[in-house]
């Protein structure tokens, strides 16, 4: 199906700001690398430039602080290459945190460590459940939509993982049932822009989920496959500015009208792990508005 004609037209009034994502915690890639294989993006045998990829991390950080963000950043740690991708640490809660629960064995030791940042900014460490095969994987499943919680599930998150996430804050939920495994984690097909608008990929979603979502947001900006296969669904949305690692001019052109700055922050040597902008950053300013 070709979406790139089905964009509701804007009607020119300022849709409403998200409430969250003014402050990020980053973590630096020192230690990064490609030594083991868990997504289709890795290969050890193309190893990332670290010279580069320090750079582009560095760029990140000062174009995320030149649109008007807070940065902060925890140390990276020997033996754990992908600690960088700080949106897979969990997710926040105004002064809690709820950590992941990794598919992945390879991941599962950062959560020591992004728990003793968390505990050390005087944040609640709030496990969601006491299951541990119940797997969770932070924010790069999970987003905050219109005071709802939209998450995703079927290569890492589990789908009973929503329900209880959503238990714990207190809110209704919305699953997205991912279906190429290349686009593993619901951060790479999904971005809200403000509250009525966000970037989707129908292509890599089921049609349930598609359904469910275009209800939820007014106004979609639905990628092509290839637009997708971009990561530019993997932004950071700073106000009226999109940090993304490549823009598709169409996807250019609709942001612009809608009113956004995009700035194209490269990310080509974290793109080899599988992980793009918003992978490397985690909100730290999101709060769900519990139900009553």
């Amino acid at each position: 199906m070709n979406y790139s004609e089905q964009v509701r037209e804007y009607d020119g009034d300022e849709a409403e700001a998200l409430s969250w994502g003014r402050t990020y915690l980053m973590c630096p890639p020192d230690y990064f690398g490609v030594y083991y294989e868990i997504n289709p993006w890795m290969h050890t045998e193309v190893a990332p430039d670290r010279d580069l990829a320090q750079q582009q991390w560095h760029d990140l950080a000062a174009n995320m602080r030149r649109a008007g963000a807070a940065v902060h950043t925890m140390e990276a740690v020997d033996g754990l290459p992908d600690l960088v991708f700080t949106a897979n640490a969990g997710l926040v809660n105004g002064r809690s945190f709820i950590p992941s629960q990794f598919k992945c064995a390879e991941r599962r030791p950062e959560v020591a460590y992004n728990n003793a940042w968390f505990a050390s900014h005087d944040f609640a460490i709030t496990a969601f459940s006491d299951d541990p095969r119940l797997f969770f994987e932070g924010c790069g499943d999970a987003f905050m939509v219109r005071g709802e919680f939209v998450a995703g599930y079927g290569f890492r998150t589990e789908l009973a993982a929503h329900a209880a996430v959503a238990r714990a804050l207190g809110v209704k939920f919305h699953s997205i049932k991912l279906v190429d495994s290349r686009l593993y984690h619901l951060d790479i097909s999904f971005c809200p822009l403000d509250e009525r608008h966000a970037i989707i990929t129908p292509a890599v979603w089921d049609r349930q989920s598609v359904a469910d979502i275009t209800h939820l947001v007014p106004e979609p900006l639905a990628l092509e496959l290839d637009e997708a296969l971009t990561f530019c669904a993997n932004s950071v949305v700073i106000g009226q500015t999109v940090i993304m690692p490549d823009c598709p001019p169409r996807v250019g052109r609709i942001l612009h009208k809608w009113g956004y700055e995009v700035c194209v922050s490269p990310v080509t040597e974290f793109m080899k792990a599988g992980g793009g902008v918003r992978c490397l950053t985690l909100a730290l300013d999101v709060a769900y508005p519990r139900e009553r």
